[in-house]
């Protein structure tokens, strides 16, 4: 088997709440050749993250200057804070052959399929409104205010779902991760990316 094949860009949304992280993070537990991009962003790092890891942080007047410098991808406002996906990071890993997930919103997926016309999106849905809240509220870091409004911005991003190709729905998270990896591995499978990956496969078998 010979022939590098590009990788292909995943773009996966969900509502805040609706277990788009942990969904992720165990994906990449379970596939090879899979990252998740690193976004950057003006919000504060919170305990624990680690800078270049979970985000680039940046102060706003760096993340004006990349922006207007045409340095992103896509980038979008959430709530108080901007959040941007690097161009060139993207590209790199791409044609190293790279499979690579953005963790975005509906705005920013806009954004990137008017440069990637060909990458798979993905919308993550929770089971219920109630569901959605519940998990909101067990966070334990928000006021009560805070959640409603994240309540609000959850269903406005729901509203977005017949834009992305695929939906899944997580109420079994087992069941979610399979779902979502079972689509990464079917894009995997398709003929004109197996025909480079296949090359001398085929070669034997039909001369």
């Amino acid at each position: 088997m010979n022939g590098k094949v590009p990788g292909t860009l995943f773009i996966v949304s969900a509502p805040s709440g609706a277990g788009k992280t942990s969904l992720l993070k165990a994906l990449l537990e379970v596939l090879d050749g899979l990252r998740v991009s690193v976004s950057h962003t003006t919000r504060p790092k919170r305990a624990g993250e680690i800078d270049g890891a979970d985000y680039h942080f940046v102060d706003p007047d760096t993340f004006t200057r990349m922006a207007k410098g045409g340095e992103f991808l896509e980038h979008a406002q959430v709530f108080d804070n901007y959040y941007g996906t690097s161009e060139s990071n993207i590209r790199d890993q791409l044609e190293a052959g790279v499979d690579v997930i953005l963790e975005i919103d509906w705005q920013g997926a806009r954004q990137v399929r008017t440069r990637f016309p060909n990458a798979v999106s993905i919308f993550v849905l929770p089971p219920s409104r109630e569901t959605l809240r519940e998990r909101l509220g067990n966070r334990g870091q928000d006021s009560e205010a805070v959640i409603e409004r994240r309540m609000r911005d959850a269903i406005a991003e729901m509203t977005h779902y017949a834009e992305y190709d695929y939906l899944v729905v997580n109420d079994q998270f087992n069941q979610a991760l399979q779902e979502i990896g079972s689509l990464i591995t079917a894009q995997r499978l398709r003929c004109p990316a197996q025909v480079q990956r296949l090359q001398t496969v085929l070669e034997g078998l039909l001369n």
